[in-house]
């Protein structure tokens, strides 16, 4: 793997980054940030794999934006990115890179190897799910740092422009970063019934603590497990636009993936849609308050 260097180029003109809904009129100070279950591959990229498109999926926050789209028809603002995560992570810092990935990593580059590089896990993914090395050679730094202009910045400068129209329009705003997590994580870490459901608030750092608990007692009152912090606390975007003095506030929400759905055949399960609903109504219910 260290002699093969994969030279490729990405066309990113033939392709959409993201899609948004409810943001030319925004109606309420929640917004809806939908990073992971972009299904998008870019032919080229999946050319350069040891994985077929069935494995990288597996990574993926599968069905977050259907279980969400009722709460997306009553208007609240959202924003969704279209392109895999496997591809490029938004929910990483730019400097979260292994510089081992690559031929020509640039010697005065600033490095953060936190934790998710080290996992392999940074903005560029180095395994997938199975553990398995994602590239079949080294990366061209140049090629990588396209896709985070071309991508990663695209999506977050268009969250941010949706967060100053609603701070605008409210003087404050929540954003709501929306995902899924593997259900053998969450029965690991409670082997009772397993976490249902995970708000992570930066361990209420991230919004007031009324914000946080309206949210999860919409989830208590359908009996569902739920969690602060456990097992994700929040990662970078909510700790990104986390800005008290500004009146930006976030939560992480992470929905157990056995709840609604096959985690092995990437199908919806027999209680998808009261799951969808579930999820939307609690949604509303928390912009509505907001709005109040």
């Amino acid at each position: 793997m260290k002699d093969n260097k994969l030279n490729f180029k990405i066309n990113y003109a033939s392709f959409p980054v993201f899609e948004t809904k409810n943001t030319n009129t925004i109606q309420y100070p929640l917004i809806l940030s939908i990073p992971h279950s972009g299904k998008f591959f870019p032919p080229n990229f999946l050319q350069q794999l040891n994985s077929n498109e069935e494995v990288l999926r597996h990574n993926e926050d599968i069905f977050v934006d259907e279980l969400l789209q009722k709460a997306i028809d009553f208007g609240i603002p959202a924003i969704k990115m279209l392109v895999s995560r496997m591809f490029i992570d938004l929910n990483r810092d730019r400097l979260e890179l292994d510089p081992a990935m690559f031929y020509n990593y640039p010697t005065d580059k600033d490095v953060l190897f936190d934790k998710h590089c080290r996992v392999g896990f940074g903005v560029v993914h180095r395994i997938n799910y199975k553990r398995e090395l994602l590239y079949k050679g080294l990366l061209d730094y140049r090629e990588v740092e396209a896709r985070l202009k071309n991508v990663y910045d695209v999506y977050h400068k268009e969250l941010q422009k949706i967060i100053n129209k609603c701070l605008k329009k409210f003087g404050f705003c929540m954003v709501l970063d929306c995902h899924s997590m593997p259900s053998k994580i969450c029965s690991i870490i409670d082997d009772r019934s397993g976490i249902d459901i995970c708000i992570g608030n930066l361990f209420s750092q991230s919004c007031p603590q009324e914000m946080s608990d309206f949210l999860a007692g919409q989830f208590w009152n359908k009996n569902y497990n739920v969690e602060f912090n456990c097992p994700y606390s929040g990662a970078y975007i909510t700790f990104n636009y986390c800005q008290p003095r500004k009146q930006m506030h976030t939560l992480q929400l992470e929905i157990n993936r056995a709840l609604y759905a096959d985690e092995d055949k990437l199908q919806h399960n027999d209680n998808f849609w009261n799951v969808a609903d579930d999820i939307s109504d609690a949604i509303i219910n928390f912009a509505q308050s907001l709005a109040r």
